[in-house]
């Protein structure tokens, strides 16, 4: 572990957008080449009653729990470092920018990731989409919407400090709680949640039949385990690594890339999330044109450039209202156990819920 640490560790901002791209493209190719889709697998549920694309998702979630905790009891990456585990518990943030990415992302067909494999794949439409949620994403960080997210926080976050909680994981919850050590109570979180939610998986013999799901849920977890590995080997040594460790999230990383190809004299060599960002790009395309399924495609009509774009307004405000996607938080952010990301969670499947019955109602 040391070795590697050093190895990554002598040139960290080379190494991070270096393992960064690789670890894109590796995610990119699984998702273009087994069709993982969160917005899809919602939409496989309410229309077929077929749970093995929601149970990949699912189970992608449990896979990066069980990789990421690894990581961090070996001492590989601190978890309590990043975003998510912070002590300001933002409850309404969780909620709202949940609901609303939910119901934004079937209005343009699929998440941030999925609209970055279907980009990757030739779909000129998806592209639009990327484009569009980065620049409401960064409209939500610090432009025309800005201040009213700012003030949203503002007035509902809690600190937990205040209550003994040195963060929001549930193992800091547990062993406030209990009498256990924060490690026990961390470890026993995580075990607990991945025999309970792993044993749901694949109580399904339809998913345990499935080799598509099943692998593509694996895969997509050991793709986020690999980016905190990666970054929380690399990043400590960075004079801007106060952001903490991170693994893929799709929406601000978006709007970095945006700013990045504008900027690239500023900062010839990009961040991890920029890199992550270009390697599913280039990920979907091999697995595209490996499979044969490389088609440029782009909008129907003005009614679906319309919709298209109500969606990706929404999840660019959403996702930065929520710190995350249904990557970013649904499967990154559960891994690390923090309580905001189990909401965002269940307020991105409601949103989805929501999204599909209003489309079928105006259909």
């Amino acid at each position: 572990m040391e070795s590697l640490r050093a190895l990554l560790s002598a040139n960290p901002a080379v190494s991070l957008a270096v393992g960064g791209l690789i670890i894109g493209l590796f995610f990119g190719f699984v998702v273009q080449r087994t069709n993982f889709c969160t917005m899809g697998s919602i939409s496989d549920m309410l229309s077929f009653d077929d749970s093995r694309r929601f149970r990949a998702w699912i189970l992608s979630a449990v896979v990066a729990v069980v990789g990421a905790q690894i990581l961090h009891h070996a001492g590989a990456v601190d978890l309590s470092k990043s975003m998510y585990r912070s002590a300001t518990f933002d409850w309404a943030g969780a909620i709202l920018g949940g609901l609303i990415f939910g119901f934004g992302m079937v209005f343009a067909g699929g998440c941030a990731s999925r609209n970055l494999v279907r980009a990757g794949s030739g779909d000129l439409r998806s592209l639009f989409v990327v484009i569009i949620i980065a620049i409401a994403g960064y409209m939500t960080i610090g432009g025309l919407f800005g201040p009213a997210r700012a003030a949203l926080a503002q007035a509902t976050s809690i600190n937990l400090k205040g209550f003994g909680l040195a963060d929001q994981g549930l193992g800091t919850l547990l062993a406030h709680a209990t009498r256990m050590s924060a490690d026990t109570a961390n470890i026993a979180a995580a075990a607990a949640l991945a025999l309970i939610v792993g044993g749901w998986c694949f109580a399904d013999a339809r998913f345990r039949a499935s080799r598509m799901h099943v692998v593509s849920g694996l895969l997509v977890g050991l793709a986020v385990v690999a980016g905190w590995a990666l970054t929380g080997l690399a990043a400590d040594e960075l004079a801007d690594s106060s952001a903490g460790p991170a693994s893929l999230t799709f929406v601000r990383p978006a709007g970095d890339a945006l700013e990045w190809l504008q900027r690239f004299t500023a900062q010839r060599i990009p961040g991890f999330g920029v890199a992550t960002v270009f390697g599913v790009l280039l990920g979907a395309f091999l697995g595209a044109v490996t499979s044969g399924r490389f088609h440029v495609a782009t909008f129907s009509d003005a009614s679906d450039t319309r919709r298209n774009i109500f969606g990706a307004v929404l999840m660019g405000m959403g996702g930065v209202v929520a710190l995350g996607c249904t990557v970013g938080q649904a499967v990154t952010g559960v891994s690390t156990l923090a309580l905001a990301s189990f909401v965002v969670f269940a307020a991105i499947v409601g949103g989805g819920v929501l999204g599909v019955k209003t489309m079928e109602r105006i259909a």
